[in-house]
C-alpha cells in the first residue's frame, strides 16, 4: 500500500534522476560556490581590461618621440596612442604605427607585451569562465557525490527549514554538509547564498532524496508547509534511509502519530509549540524571552547534549558542575528528577544547559 501511494504522488519515473549520470544534474544540484554575481564579475573584468588599455595609451603617448607612423602624419598624437595601444594589445598589429627608438621597443618588450597578455587573459578568461561553468559545477557534483557521508538533508527551506539551518549551523555545523531540498527557486538562492548544498525538486520523490544522499545521510530534517506532504516524505525517507534519524514538524497535533507511524523518530508541532509560547508571553514574558536563549545557540545560554565522563559514571547527575536537565538511557529520554536519573551509568549521554 505503501509503495503504490508514493508512485502515484511520485509519477511513473521514480528513479528518473538518480540513474542520471552526474555530469547531468548541474541543472538540479548546486555547489556552494562564489557568491560574486556574474554581471559584478564581468564589471570586474572590464575594469581590468581598460586599465591595461589607458595604462598602455599612457606609456605610448609619454614615450610618442620613439614611435613613428608609416603614413607620415607626423607627431603621434593621444587618438594614435589610442589607437595603437587597442590594435596591439588586441594583437591585431596593423603596423602603421610602430616603435622606431630603442627605449620605446624595450618599453614595448617589457611592459606592453605583459599588458597585452593581460587584457587578453581578462577577454579570454570571461568567456571560458562561462563556457566551462557548467563543467566545474559537474565536477563539482561528481566529487561530491561520490564522497558525502553522514550529512543532513533539510527537506523545504521554508521559515522552519531556515530555522532549523541556522541552529545546525550556531551549533558549529560544516554548511557543505547540508543539503537543502525545494522547488522554490528563491528559497534555493538563499541557501546556496549560505554555502549549503542544494537539490531543486520535489521531497515527496524518491529519486529526488536519491540525488540528495538520503541514503547515506545521518540526519533528515522535513518541514514542507503541508502536514500531508510531510507524512509523504516521511514515508519515502524512511525507506531509503532506514537507519537515518528523521525529524519532522507538523502544524497540526492530530498529525503527530500519522508522523510517528511513517518512520518519524521525533516530531515537532509548530501551531503548539507557538501557542503555548505566546500564551506565556501573555504573563510570564521573561520566560519566552528564556526559551528564546536556550533555543538560540548563537549566543547566550543553549541546550545541548553530550557523553558522560568516565570519572562521571556513578555519580548523581544533579551534582555535576553543568545544569543537568535529563539523561538519555538506551534510547530513552529521563528527566533529572526520575528515580532511573539517580546515578549515571556508562553509556549514557546528559542533557544540559552550556554557555554560548
Amino acid at each position: 500500500m505503501k509503495r503504490g501511494f508514493k508512485r502515484s504522488i511520485g509519477g511513473g519515473a521514480e528513479n528518473e534522476l538518480s540513474d542520471l549520470p552526474d555530469h547531468t544534474l548541474a541543472g538540479v544540484i548546486r555547489m556552494p560556490g562564489s557568491t560574486i554575481s556574474p554581471v559584478r564579475s564581468i564589471l570586474r573584468r572590464i575594469v581590468y581590461a581598460l586599465t591595461a588599455l589607458a595604462t598602455t595609451v599612457l606609456i605610448v603617448y609619454v614615450g610618442r618621440d620613439g614611435y613613428t607612423d608609416s603614413d607620415g602624419m607626423g607627431e603621434i598624437t593621444v587618438l594614435d596612442a589610442v589607437y595603437y595601444a587597442t590594435v596591439s594589445l588586441s594583437t591585431t598589429g596593423y603596423g602603421d604605427i610602430a616603435p622606431v627608438t630603442q627605449t620605446a621597443r624595450l618599453v614595448n618588450i617589457l611592459v606592453v607585451t605583459p599588458l597585452r597578455v593581460l587584457f587578453l587573459i581578462v577577454l579570454v578568461g570571461t568567456t571560458l569562465e562561462v563556457l566551462t561553468e557548467r563543467s566545474r559545477q559537474a565536477y563539482k557534483i561528481q566529487r561530491w557525490r561520490s564522497k558525502v557521508r553522514d550529512h543532513v538533508v533539510v527537506i523545504g527551506y521554508g521559515t522552519k527549514g531556515r530555522s532549523a539551518v541556522t541552529s545546525l549551523l550556531g551549533e558549529g555545523a560544516d554548511p557543505g554538509r547540508i543539503v537543502v531540498v525545494d522547488t522554490e527557486r528563491a528559497a534555493l538562492e538563499s541557501a546556496s547564498a549560505q554555502g549549503l548544498v542544494t537539490v531543486n525538486g520535489s521531497g515527496t520523490r524518491s529519486d529526488v532524496l536519491r540525488v540528495a544522499g538520503v541514503p547515506r545521510a545521518s540526519a533528515i530534517v522535513i518541514c514542507p508547509e503541508r502536514d500531508d506532504t510531510a507524512v509523504l516524505v516521511t514515508l519515502t525517507a524512511r525507506e531509503l534511509a532506514p537507519k537515518a534519524r528523521v525529524v519532522a514538524a507538523v502544524r497540526e497535533a492530530e498529525n503527530v502519530h500519522l508522523l510517528r507511524q511513517s518512520g518519524a523518530d521525533s516530531v515537532v508541532v509548530s501551531s503548539d509549540t507557538a501557542g503555548r509560547l505566546l500564551g506565556m508571553a501573555t504573563s510570564t514574558p521573561s520566560v519566552v524571552e528564556m526559551f528564546e536563549d536556550l533555543l538560540s545557540p548563537e549566543a547566550g545560554l543553549a541546550i545541548s547534549e553530550r557523553d558522560v565522563d568516565p570519572s562521571e559514571v556513578g555519580g548523581s547527575p544533579r551534582h555535576l558542575p553543568d545544569m543537568v536537565l535529563g539523561l538519555v538511557r538506551g534510547g530513552t529520554l529521563h528527566r533529572v528528577d526520575a528515580p532511573e536519573a539517580d546515578a549515571i551509568e556508562a553509556g549514557d549521554r546528559l542533557l544540559y544547559v552550556r554557555k554560548t
